[in-house]
């Protein structure tokens, strides 16, 4: 008795420190938390339930599901696969612009002095980094070495090739945009014959690699409408065979939201599974190639190598596949249950 009548002392001095509006704003507030806490509980707890039922739902038709997952990875992996590709081979191109080169042909009249002088003027140009004189011999002898015709060559009276400046730009320079004014300016100078731009081949196999990512764009357009299509016909098929359960379940009060959550589900687990399936075509496919890359990049003597899949590019497979699977269920299951009301 004792201990309750303290108890009750305590809480009567509680209340009389506290006034009597602060005290039922506490309360109120209180049970304001705890509603709202479990409020929130039992919206995920719902949540964690759909998610799991829908699963099990898919799992009872593996082949279906199977194959709409397939559908969607075969659509993720084609282009994907293609941009990486073409990232590689553009990796390359970069490492091939470092050894860009300028040949200047000297006019045949100009002397051996004159073109070395002319070398050394240029070797102080701000946008050249190296230059290298061959002279007329020398080229003369360096093609009948690597052409074959040395023996056709040899009954010549005169030398027809003319000296030549090979000039190596800085890196800075090493963009069309500038070579092309380095190579007028050379053009300009009266010792020069003609100036060929070695870089211009270089220029096209970007130009067609830009090319390339445009159609693996369009292709990704094009199959992402695909999977849209069949996500939202495997959805509506499954809404088809529930049919009888969305009249029953509206004409007890439930609202579109709550109907359409366990669909939207769906599309989410087909979107994880093509995202697992793309990953898993897309690391099969580089790791196939790679040893037949890497046999061929050391016949020439590169250290190129495939770089695959990483982790953001996987990260970016697996959320456009979540999405694609997401927004397909949704425009399915929205425009077809508003079609469903109990008469």
């Amino acid at each position: 008795m004792r201990i309750y009548k303290n108890r009750q002392r305590k809480n009567s001095r509680v209340r009389r420190q506290v006034p009597a509006t602060s005290y039922v704003d506490y309360e109120v507030e209180g049970r304001t938390r705890a509603k709202s806490r479990s409020r929130l509980g039992r919206l995920i707890a719902h949540h964690g339930w759909v998610a799991k039922t829908s699963l099990q739902q898919m799992l009872q038709t593996p082949l279906s599901t199977a194959l709409t997952a397939a559908v969607i990875a075969i659509a993720l992996s084609l282009p994907s696969g293609l941009f990486l590709l073409l990232n590689d081979l553009q990796n390359i191109v970069v490492g091939w612009q470092g050894t860009a080169q300028i040949s200047v042909f000297l006019k045949k009249s100009v002397p051996g002095a004159q073109a070395k002088s002319v070398s050394l003027v240029l070797r102080g140009w701000d946008e050249i980094a190296e230059v290298r004189y061959v002279s007329a011999e020398q080229a003369l002898e360096e093609f009948q070495q690597h052409s074959g015709f040395g023996d056709a060559l040899s009954i010549l009276n005169e030398n027809p090739l003319p000296a030549v400046l090979v000039i190596t730009p800085r890196r800075e320079y090493l963009s069309a945009g500038k070579l092309q004014p380095l190579a007028n300016k050379l053009r300009q100078l009266p010792e020069v014959d003609l100036v060929q731009l070695d870089h211009q081949w270089i220029e096209r196999l970007n130009t067609l690699i830009d090319l390339g990512k445009r159609g693996a764009l369009i292709l990704s357009a094009t199959l992402a409408l695909a999977v849209l299509i069949v996500i939202g016909n495997t959805i509506r098929l499954t809404i088809y065979n529930r049919r009888q359960e969305i009249l029953v379940t509206k004409l007890i009060g439930a609202t579109n939201s709550f109907i359409r959550r366990p669909f939207l589900y769906t599309g989410l687990w087909y979107g994880i599974g093509g995202a697992v399936l793309s990953i898993t075509l897309i690391s099969l496919l580089f790791w196939l190639i790679s040893g037949p890359v890497r046999s061929l990049a050391g016949l020439y003597n590169s250290p190129f190598h495939l770089t695959g899949l990483t982790v953001t590019g996987a990260a970016l497979v697996f959320t456009t596949a979540v999405a694609l699977g997401l927004l397909g269920s949704w425009i399915a299951v929205t425009r077809h249950i508003q079609l469903i009301e109990p008469k």
